[in-house]
């Protein structure tokens, strides 16, 4: 959990409890689960149990809502950062009954809800058809194999603002019939050490699918790995990828935060538009 969330689509974080399993491609180098094993939290697969929290931690989410109601200002929330909301468990049943809860009694906080199993969905939520206008709904699709899998579950869900988590982007994502269906995209490479790199030919064909379509693009980061057109970083470790028409890419592995997140000379900070 974070006020003022380091992740630069959201305003603060919240989780439920903490630990998942792992389910498809973009979950190999999950940084959730190596940040739990960095602390020591074993946390992470179908056996291993998971973390929960007390009755200060629920609270928080009240104090955010309240501090935006007294600046008339709207905030969202990540939910969750080290988990799923949706993965399918019944000791976690209790827990997603107490966030719907929280959901209702917060109706200036933004609810993202962001999940790889949106087959769950239905089944999980008590709103059927008409859900609260605070709740938007997001799948992660980490290449066009689980787009497709995902994306028409998505758009089945009838949440005021409809999400793709294109991150870790490891292959290329084409929007295609679905982009009418589609608020928001966010876009971004893998970070930590074994990451795989991101080409940059991926990210700019959703930039560009998302103009052409109206739809709101963030870009998030580069991860570890960036392009190095000119050279410039000097005894840094390199990879070579080509581009669509065969022309060599050269990405050097400058870690996170040396990397950026500019794409093509700008930062795209763009959010679905409200109301």
């Amino acid at each position: 959990m974070a006020k003022d969330s380091a992740i630069e689509w959201t305003h603060h974080t919240f989780n439920p409890w903490w630990g998942c399993t792992k389910v498809s491609p973009g979950c190999k180098h999950c940084y959730a689960e190596t940040f739990a094993h960095r602390i020591g939290q074993e946390i992470w697969g179908p056996r291993a149990v998971r973390r929960f929290f007390g009755d200060s931690h629920w609270r928080e989410p009240l104090k955010w809502n309240a501090e935006a109601v007294r600046k008339g200002e709207r905030r969202r929330v990540f939910c969750a950062s080290m988990a799923d909301v949706f993965e399918n468990r019944a000791e976690l049943s209790p827990h997603r009954e107490r966030l719907w809860r929280l959901i209702a009694d917060t109706g200036n906080l933004d609810w993202l809800l962001l999940t790889k199993r949106p087959e769950r969905v239905r089944k999980a939520v008590p709103w059927g058809n008409l859900w609260p206008s605070n709740v938007w709904i997001g799948a992660t699709a980490e290449n066009q194999r689980w787009a497709e899998k995902r994306v028409p579950l998505l758009l089945e869900l009838p949440a005021t603002v409809r999400f793709l988590s294109c991150e870790p982007l490891i292959g290329p994502v084409h929007l295609r019939a679905w982009k009418s269906g589609i608020d928001w995209v966010i876009a971004g490479g893998e970070s930590g050490h074994k990451a795989r790199p991101m080409n940059p030919e991926w990210a700019r064909s959703l930039r560009d699918q998302c103009s052409e379509a109206g739809i709101a693009f963030h870009f998030k980061q580069w991860g570890h790995w960036r392009p190095d057109y000119a050279n410039a970083a000097a005894g840094r470790h390199r990879v070579s990828l080509t581009d669509s028409m065969g022309h060599p890419i050269t990405l050097v592995r400058l870690g996170k935060h040396a990397a950026g997140r500019d794409l093509d000379g700008r930062t795209w900070d763009e959010f679905p538009a409200l109301g």
